[in-house]
């Protein structure tokens, strides 16, 4: 296929486009916008003298780098008569009949499995390795060697017992990792009974949680009142981190979906960002509205976009550096506050300073609801009910409103049956 035919999008327009239909870069590549919205890419081929289409998947997980990658791969199998996607279920079908047989796995196995299957997912290399230092220092010695089907509580108490009080917060990760483990050779048949690493009415009995490790821990946070001198001298930084950190706060999102912000998930003709479910703490998918200036934001740096990402970093293939915000604070002699605890500003500003409801920033604020009858009533995300508070936030910020946009004069309105 000749050169000139292939790569005809551009990441400003796989970004932009809204109108459903079929979009090709060429070679077979397609992005395909559904009735629904949906955005995902499509690799279309004829083989045997058929028309076969197969999916690469979402936008929201998949670059425009990446799908072209993937449909060179594609085309070349094509090239070679192998079906692309038969050879795609073959593969599959090995893969899960490799894991049927492992009878016998130890845990090390599994683990290194288990990690394998997931790594594509989580949202950066450092919670992979994390996953994996974690194990290798202070599970392997003890049960990496050993049947995941004969791993007993006794065992489980032998690697967390003497780190329990010490590193509380690497004991609770050690010990989810382990149960997540080991439910999931218990799925795949691996293992029967209980899972030897459950806390509740189990550990708990014999590794209780201290006073110490219940405590909260606030993220220091700028008042409210000194945000707009705050934003004043942001603006007067040149650096891609002022510009991401500047964003964060006008969205109130958390650091990892602005990092690894995608320019495709931007809609700036109806002004609305998506961020996709793996990368939301909640799993959900998450519709964020964008103000005047957050969509300027997001225009200026889509030339600039790189790997994949808005905010590209300075090594190939990642996005801007999660110390790059923390980093740009100290130069602003800002040690006492968090890139976190801006949310909390913006938390701050919404109870103090309007009459909004509580359920709408933390709405905002896409705060997971424990209570399941709250939960029953939040169906809808109230985008342009948020949209109303969020420009109203923005113009706070830019100094443009008094300090006390709104005084309510009586109780938080109720949320209607």
């Amino acid at each position: 296929m000749a050169g000139r035919q292939l790569h005809r999008l551009s990441a400003l327009r796989v970004a932009k486009e809204v109108v459903p239909g079929h979009y090709a870069d060429g070679g077979g590549l397609y992005m395909q916008i559904a009735d629904s919205g949906a955005r995902s890419w499509v690799f279309r081929f004829r083989l045997d003298g058929r028309m076969r289409e197969m999916g690469l998947g979402p936008l929201s997980r998949i670059s425009l780098g990446e799908a072209r990658k993937l449909a060179a791969g594609y085309r070349e199998s094509v090239r070679q008569q192998v079906d692309p996607i038969r050879a795609r279920q073959e593969e599959q079908r090995r893969a899960n009949l490799e894991i049927s047989t492992q009878a016998n796995v130890t845990f090390r196995e599994a683990a290194e499995a288990f990690i394998q299957v997931r790594e594509a997912g989580w949202r950066n290399r450092k919670h992979i390795q994390q996953w994996g230092n974690t194990l290798k220092i202070y599970a392997y010695p003890v049960i990496g060697d050993v049947r995941v089907r004969d791993i007993d509580t006794a065992m489980i108490v032998r690697i967390l017992q003497p780190i329990w009080k010490k590193k509380a917060e690497t004991a609770r990760r050690v010990r989810g990792r382990i149960k997540a483990i080991l439910d999931a050779e218990a799925v795949l048949g691996h293992r029967t009974g209980d899972n030897p690493a459950r806390y509740v009415d189990h550990l708990e009995l014999v590794l209780p949680r201290s006073k110490k490790r219940s405590d909260v821990r606030h993220h220091p946070a700028l008042p409210w009142e000194e945000l707009p001198a705050f934003i004043r001298e942001l603006e007067q930084r040149p650096r891609r981190a002022a510009r991401l950190l500047h964003l964060l706060i006008l969205t109130a999102t958390r650091t990892n979906e602005v990092r690894f912000a995608r320019p495709e998930e931007f809609d700036l003709v109806n002004r609305v960002w998506e961020i996709p479910g793996d990368r939301t703490k909640s799993g959900r998918p998450l519709r964020v509205p964008l103000c005047d200036r957050a969509v300027g934001i997001v225009r200026n740096a889509l030339p600039k976009a790189k790997y994949g990402f808005l905010f590209p970093g300075y090594k190939d293939g990642s996005p801007l550096s999660n110390m790059a915000m923390l980093t740009l604070l100290r130069r602003m002699s800002r040690q006492d506050i968090t890139v976190h605890g801006f949310r909390s500003t913006f938390r701050d500003w919404v109870a103090e300073c309007t009459a909004y409801p509580d359920s709408l920033a933390e709405q905002a604020l896409a705060h997971i609801i424990v209570s399941q009858t709250i939960a029953a009533y939040r169906r809808r995300d109230q985008l342009e009910r948020r949209r109303e508070m969020m420009e109203e936030w923005a113009q706070y910020c830019a100094g443009q409103r008094p300090p006390v946009a709104k005084v309510s004069s009586g109780p938080k309105p109720a949320i209607a049956a």
